[in-house]
């Protein structure tokens, strides 16, 4: 419980968290960066990693000058389009052994189907639209490894969608982050942001179930 608690006050508090790593890393922050999205978007096993609410921060903080803009974009951008590579390369490896497995590890088969149902409604614009829709975001080029979708098809939407995710959430904060009602309230626009981002995942999952009942 530690470490949960820790990761939502890092999560809900990032503006305080990220200030205090840029102070004492400098530099060093955007490897930060670009591990801790590398890390949401291409490891399976850590979706619970902030993505959306780290990009607006991120963007709040270039528009104090405290980050450089173009830096933080091409870091991110290259972190998420990377990221969902390494994902789509080790669903292709390993995905098929584990998906038709009940128990796995560190994996939450509810979050694979979940996202299997996203590709038998959006297909390859899967990719993009999960983008933003997080724990579907980090299983989406998984099971686009495990169906075995061409890499050359899987790369151009994974490189439209990632540069569009980085550039919509790191501009939204650019533009809006230090605004006196935001600055003042960030962590509850961090908290509004996670809402709506998760509202697509909800809204689906109870027309699902809904369907299924009609069936019954």
């Amino acid at each position: 419980m530690g470490l949960l608690s820790q990761l939502i006050d890092f999560v809900l508090h990032i503006d305080a968290h990220l200030d205090l790593i840029i102070q004492d890393y400098g530099l060093i922050t955007y490897v930060l960066l670009f591990v801790i999205v590398f890390c949401e978007t291409g490891l399976v096993v850590t979706p619970f990693l902030p993505g959306d609410s780290l990009l607006f921060a991120v963007g709040a903080f270039a528009a104090r000058g405290s980050l450089s803009l173009p830096v933080a974009l091409a870091v991110l951008a290259a972190a998420a389009i990377l990221g969902d590579t390494a994902n789509y390369w080790i669903g292709a490896v390993v995905g098929p052994k584990v998906f038709h497995r009940e128990n796995v590890r560190f994996l939450n088969r509810k979050h694979l189907e979940r996202t299997h149902q996203f590709y038998e409604r959006y297909g390859g614009k899967t990719i993009v639209i999960a983008r933003f829709v997080p724990i579907v975001r980090t299983f989406a080029p998984f099971v686009a490894g495990i169906g075995k979708m061409k890499y050359g098809h899987f790369l151009s939407f994974n490189v439209i969608g990632g540069a569009a995710w980085v550039l919509g959430f790191v501009m939204a904060g650019f533009w809006f982050g230090n605004i006196p009602v935001v600055k003042r309230n960030f962590t509850l626009v961090i908290f509004a942001i996670i809402i709506v981002s998760v509202l697509p995942a909800v809204i689906e999952f109870f027309r699902q179930r809904a369907r299924a009942r009609a069936t019954d």
